[in-house]
């Protein structure tokens, strides 16, 4: 029966820390019109569920990096200019002045380093600027489906604008918002990594950045659903991701450690 107890408690954990991962993506589509200008064959909204891309199938596919962004259909979806994607998150996304930069949630694209010096296995340098995107976005939040509210477009980056992907990093941290393209000039993609500081890229919102239609702060303790809306050209979405906070992080691996120990101090015992 011991056992048995010990290993309920050890599943628990575990489960716990699966459903706070989950939690973490956008996990289903309210809404999906693509607009004006699309990719034909990228207007799948579901390409944008669940974590962002880490690699890419295919003959011509390999791990996803700054330098070689996610491309197939399976990946991106694009909204065209009048169109929009709503997604709904797994939990409520909360706004905490405490996360990294004050950061609570992040976008990912298709956009990438340009390579400057024409190598391209493996020994690839940037100037910093980087391709993939030229839409002009605006991006509400709200958390009930009903009443959205705009990011305030003088914080808010444009989605296309956001940091190019690095599947090998962490999807929930962001990169430093203070960087610009110049700090990347030069650098390979140890160099990229290593200002990126574990991040795995992506462009970074602040809910407290929420507005009104008169343009008045709007206090949000919390949010559900992110929409993005193309005012013109043509974004590629790839996924997104929550900030989330230390305690919802670790819950699953803690509980999971407690019980192995616990049953190893028990079992010591019986």
């Amino acid at each position: 029966m011991r056992i048995v107890a010990i290993v309920g408690l050890a599943l628990a954990g575990l489960n716990v820390g699966v459903q706070a991962q989950s939690s973490l993506w956008a996990n289903s589509v309210i809404s999906y019109n693509a607009g004006t200008g699309y990719t034909p064959g990228y207007d799948n909204p579901s390409a944008a569920l669940g974590e962002p891309s880490r690699f890419t199938p295919g003959q011509y596919g390999g791990p996803v990096d700054p330098f070689s962004p996610p491309w197939t259909s399976g990946q991106l979806v694009t909204v065209g200019a009048g169109g929009w994607l709503t997604v709904q998150f797994g939990a409520p996304v909360r706004n905490a002045a405490g996360n990294p930069f004050g950061l609570d949630f992040m976008i990912f694209n298709g956009s990438g380093f340009l390579i400057t010096n024409g190598n391209y296995e493996g020994g690839g340098i940037t100037d910093g600027t980087t391709f993939g995107g030229d839409a002009q976005t605006r991006v509400s939040v709200s958390q009930d489906g009903v009443n959205f509210y705009e990011l305030n477009p003088s914080f808010a980056p444009l989605v296309d604008a956001g940091w190019p992907t690095d599947g090998s990093g962490n999807f929930n941290i962001p990169v430093n918002p203070a960087l610009t393209g110049a700090n990347f000039a030069g650098r390979d993609l140890a160099g990229i990594r290593a200002l990126y500081a574990g991040s795995g890229g992506g462009a970074g919102y602040d809910i407290a950045w929420a507005r009104d239609q008169n343009g008045q702060s709007v206090s949000l303790d919390e949010i559900n659903y992110v929409r993005v809306d193309v005012l013109s050209g043509r974004a590629k979405i790839d996924g997104f991701a929550a900030v989330p906070e230390p305690a919802t992080l670790s819950l699953g691996v803690g509980g999971v450690v407690f019980a192995l120990l616990l049953g190893r101090r028990n079992f010591k015992k019986g």
